[in-house]
């Protein structure tokens, strides 16, 4: 099969994957970088009509568009790991830089990247696996009957990790077709390397995007572990043993369940979709040190420690630049515009999801930054009222912090979180902001690397020579 028919385009490393290379081709990210702009208005009238169905059947059409890019199962012991890396490194332009990452995906990482012209390269990707007679909310039903194919998987790609994942919560709709399969490499591929050796320069920095969150998890088998849950707007509590909100939702999707059956926890693992598998570093030491480069390790403990100091670092640099720096762009998911936040002179804020945490955290930096005359807000829609999901009008006190302007971009307030025309609209939203500014050349990346290394949010770890220093 080809890798783009493997790899999952609904997924957060796809599409970081797709807005950063994108953006070094010098282009934005219409319809999420599946399609050209002008095909975004017959695009927006379709799914805006799917917004009108009844609930049920918008539900089944969400989860049907995802079953078929799913693999069938019998065909997922064909699939190639270093294919996968080729698909991945053929996204991106080919020229030298002083600086490239590697690692862990992270919105907040991608509009860094974007500021400093340089690629990244994720550690980890997401194949959907075709799925039937399992209910969202067994997971361990789902682990019985996909564990032959995640075997077979594994026993065709030595170099990967399966962290076969289930979140009956944030991806009920997707799963109740398919499974997850989260794979990490934990072994260097061939293509990685041969980009890294042809773009980046002698005496360049190989930054290590490591975030080191964990998640509870069952060991299957060598190299496989299923994850239960994931990080959003319920707690790992719930996930586990379960509670009054968990019962709520159940009731409400007519569910027979009152909290979920999952295989046993027997240790904790790095989560499957954010965080960095550690095995992959001999491999990254190895080749900085056979070709120069300075290795860094940019550690950082969950995905949305990055996003204020992205936010502040932009602010920064616009000001250094004479720009104003009151606009704020907060981006959600794999809503990301790299192109459109410099085009606009906006200050990008990343949020994992559209839970309530990450509507806690960017309240949280705006209680911290100095005031926004304008604040835009991208919002993904998954489909499913979930637990801990931001309700709009939470949302709506957020965008009441702008001193002038507070606005949902690209959404339809009546239809989320099931608002799928959104994810066409949010591009032509932004593209219609008047006020714009030149694109800049790249941020210094001796610059950008000091301001990062002084931040307390990160741990900043270097390695040159074999020797190693933390700042």
């Amino acid at each position: 099969m080809k890798p783009g028919r493997v790899v999952a385009s609904f997924d957060s490393a796809t599409g970081m994957l797709r807005a950063l290379s994108r953006f070094l081709h010098g282009r934005d990210v219409p319809l999420i970088g599946q399609g050209p702009a002008t095909a975004e208005p017959v695009a927006s009238a379709l799914l805006g009509a799917a917004n009108m169905l009844p609930r049920r059947l918008q539900e089944r059409a969400y989860a049907a568009s995802g079953w078929a890019e799913a693999v069938p199962p019998h065909k997922v012991g064909s699939i190639r790991s270093d294919e996968l890396a080729r698909w991945v490194t053929g996204h991106y332009p080919r020229r030298r830089g002083q600086v490239a990452f590697v690692g862990s995906a992270n919105g907040a990482l991608i509009h860094l990247c974007a500021a400093l012209a340089a690629p990244w390269l994720p550690q980890t990707l997401l194949i959907p696996v075709r799925r039937r007679g399992v209910r969202p909310d067994e997971p361990r039903e789902d682990l019985r009957h996909t564990r032959a194919a995640g075997q077979a998987l594994l026993s065709a790609n030595p170099d990967l990790v399966l962290h076969h994942m289930h979140d009956a919560n944030q991806d009920r709709l997707m799963i109740a077709g398919m499974t997850y399969f989260r794979v990490k490499w934990r072994r260097l591929p061939a293509a990685y390397r041969r980009y890294l050796e042809e773009n980046l320069a002698p005496g360049g920095t190989l930054v290590v995007a490591d975030c080191g969150l964990r998640w509870p998890v069952t060991e299957v088998d060598t190299r496989y572990v299923f994850q239960h849950g994931a990080l959003g707007g319920a707690t790992r509590d719930e996930y586990q043993n379960g509670g009054p909100r968990v019962a709520d939702y159940l009731r409400r999707y007519g569910s027979p369940h009152r909290r979920w059956d999952y295989p046993p926890v027997d240790g904790q693992r790095p989560e499957a979709e954010w965080g960095f598998e550690p095995g992959l570093l001999p491999d990254l030491q190895e080749l900085a040190a056979r070709n120069g480069w300075r290795l860094a390790r940019m550690s950082f403990a969950e995905p949305e420690h990055l996003s204020p100091v992205i936010a502040d670092l932009y602010r920064e640099w616009y000001q250094h630049r004479g720009l104003p720096a009151d606009r704020l762009l907060a981006e959600c998911f794999l809503l990301l515009e790299p192109w459109w936040t410099l085009r606009s002179g906006s200050v990008p804020y990343w949020m994992v999801f559209n839970s309530e945490p990450s509507r806690a955290s960017l309240t949280g930096y705006l209680d911290r930054a100095d005031p926004f005359e304008e604040i835009r807000l991208l919002l993904f829609s998954h489909g499913v009222e979930s637990v801990g999901l931001a309700t709009i009008e939470r949302w709506r006190e957020v965008l009441a912090r702008a001193s002038k302007i507070g606005v949902f971009t690209g959404i339809d307030t009546r239809a989320y979180p099931r608002d799928f025309a959104s994810l066409a609209r949010a591009h032509r939203e932004l593209a219609q902001i008047r006020a714009t500014v030149p694109m800049p050349l790249p941020m210094d990346w001796p610059t950008a690397e000091k301001y990062l290394a002084d931040r307390d949010e990160l741990q900043w770890d270097t390695e040159a020579n074999g020797n190693t220093s933390a700042r």
